[in-house]
C-alpha cells in the first residue's frame, strides 16, 4: 500500500509557539505511526496474497474430523497403495463420516500445485516434488507422513543405444519437469558428463510428456527413450520394443536406505493446516493406508494383480494386459517406510538437476501419526525419519 502521506512532510517552523507546536507534533507522530502501521499491514497481506507457498504458517487448532478429505494419486502401479485403499473401501472405513473425494493426476509437480492451491488436502507423491515444495515454502507448506512404494522406475531406450554415451543427441522423456524421475533422469545424465537443460536444450535433450502420450511418441519413433516410473517402464518394453538402460534400483547400493535397492518412489504427503486442524482425520487415513500396503504385501498375486488392474481403468480408463501388471509388480517394494535417510540425497539431485534450490530440509518428515497407528498393531516397529523431522 502506497500513502498521498509522505512521513516527515509536515515539519515545525522555528519561531512558532512552542506550546502548539509540540502538541501539534504529537499529532503529527501519532499519525504517522498509524499510517506506517497500515502500510506495512497492507505490505504483508499484499506478499501473502502474492505468493502463498512462500506464506508463514498459520497456527491451527485440532477442529476435529474433517467432513471432507479430498485426496490425489496417479494410474500408476508405484500408486498401488492408493489403488487398493480407494477401489476396495479400506480408506473409506477408516474415515468413517469424513467424506472421500479423489482426484488423479500424471505426476508430482501438477499433484503439488493443486494442494497448495487448496483443491486437495493430501496425496501420494513422488519425493522430489514434495521436497521441492518444502523448500519454496520455508518448511510450511506439506508434511511426509508415510511411505507407499520403493523401487520400479527405470530408463528404457530403443534398440540400438547400448551404453550411455550413445545417449548424446538424443530425445528422452519424463512424465514432468521436477517429478522425481524427472531429476533422477537429469541428475543421471550429469553424472554421466551430460548437459541438460530445463528448456529441452543440452547434450541430450530431454521433454516432460504425458506418460500415455510418451509411449505413442515412442511407438511412433519420436522419442528415443524415457526415464518412467511402473507400468509405463514395463509397456514401453513389452508393448513398443523398447530395452532397460538403467534400472534405478541399480544406482543404490543400500548405504543411505539400510535396504539395498531400495528407493522411495511414492510417499504420502498432507497440507501441514489441514493435518493442524484434522488430526484424527490424517490417522484415519494413514490406518487404511497402512491396511493397503499391508493387503498389496500379503494377497495372491492373481487377486493383487485382478485389483490393482481393475483400479487403474477406473483411474485411467483402461485395464492393461496381464504381462505389463506381472513384470511392474516384481520391480516395486510397498512400503510404509519413506527411506527418510535417502533424502538429503534426492534434495541434492534435484539442486544437480536445476529444479531445485539447496535447503535445509530438516522437519520435512512427520511420522508420528503413523508410528501411533503402527503401535496399534504391530508393537515395538517404528519408522524414523533419520533426523530429519519428528517421529
Amino acid at each position: 500500500m502506497t500513502s498521498n502521506h509522505q512521513p516527515g512532510s509536515t515539519r515545525i517552523v522555528a519561531g512558532e509557539s512552542r506550546g502548539p507546536s509540540r502538541h501539534r507534533g504529537r499529532k503529527i507522530a501519532l499519525a504517522t505511526a498509524l499510517v506506517l502501521l497500515i502500510g506495512a499491514g497492507a505490505a504483508v497481506a499484499s506478499s501473502l496474497s502474492r505468493s502463498p507457498e512462500a506464506a508463514p504458517a498459520v497456527a491451527a487448532a485440532d477442529t476435529g474430523p474433517a467432513a471432507e478429505l479430498r485426496l490425489g494419486y496417479f494410474g500408476n502401479i508405484t500408486h498401488g497403495a492408493a489403488l487398493v485403499g480407494v477401489s476396495r473401501g479400506l480408506i473409506a472405513k477408516e474415515l468413517g463420516q469424513t467424506k472421500l473425494s479423489t482426484q488423479v493426476f500424471n505426476a508430482g509437480p501438477a499433484a503439488i500445485e493443486a494442494l497448495n492451491a487448496g483443491a486437495i488436502d493430501a496425496t501420494y507423491i513422488g519425493p522430489n516434488p514434495a521436497i521441492n515444495s518444502y523448500v519454496k515454502s520455508n518448511g510450511q507448506s506439506v508434511s511426509i507422513i508415510a511411505g507407499a512404494a520403493a523401487g520400479g522406475a527405470q530408463l528404457v531406450v530403443r534398440p540400438g543405444i547400448n551404453t550411455a554415451a550413445d545417449l548424446k543427441g538424443t530425445t528422452l522423456a519424463s512424465p514432468q519437469l521436477g517429478g522425481t524421475q524427472d531429476v533422477a533422469l537429469r541428475a543421471w545424465l550429469g553424472k554421466q558428463g551430460f548437459k541438460t537443460s530445463t528448456d529441452g536444450g543440452g547434450d541430450v535433450a530431454i521433454n516432460p510428456t504425458e506418460n500415455a502420450q510418451t509411449l505413442k511418441l515412442f511407438q511412433d519413433g519420436k522419442l528415443d527413450g524415457a526415464w518412467l516410473p511402473e507400468p509405463w517402464a514395463s509397456r514401453l518394453v513389452l508393448q513398443a520394443g523398447a530395452k532397460v538402460l538403467v534400472d534405478e534400483k541399480d544406482l543404490w547400493d543400500g548405504s543411505l536406505s539400510g535396504k539395498p535397492g531400495e528407493f522411495p518412489t511414492t510417499v504420502l504427503i498432507v497440507n501441514k493446516k489441514f493435518a493442524a486442524e484434522h488430526p484424527a482425520t490424517v490417522q484415519a487415513l494413514l490406518k487404511g493406508h497402512a491396511e493397503s500396503v499391508a493387503w498389496l504385501n500379503t494377497a495372491p498375486a492373481g487377486e493383487k494383480a485382478t485389483v490393482l488392474n481393475g483400479a487403474l481403468k477406473a483411474a485411467s480408463g483402461s485395464a492393461l494386459p496381464a504381462d505389463v501388471i506381472d513384470r511392474s509388480l516384481k520391480n516395486i517394494v510397498f512400503t510404509i517406510d519413506p527411506l527418510a535417510g535417502t533424502y538429503k540425497k534426492l534434495l541434492q539431485d534435484g539442486v544437480d538437476a536445476g529444479t531445485t534450490k539447496q535447503a535445509d530440509i530438516n522437519g520435512i518428515f512427520d511420522l508420528t501419526a503413523l508410528n501411533s497407528v503402527l503401535g496399534e498393531t504391530a508393537a515395538g516397529q517404528k519408522i524414523s525419519a533419520q533426523g530429519l523431522g519428528k517421529d
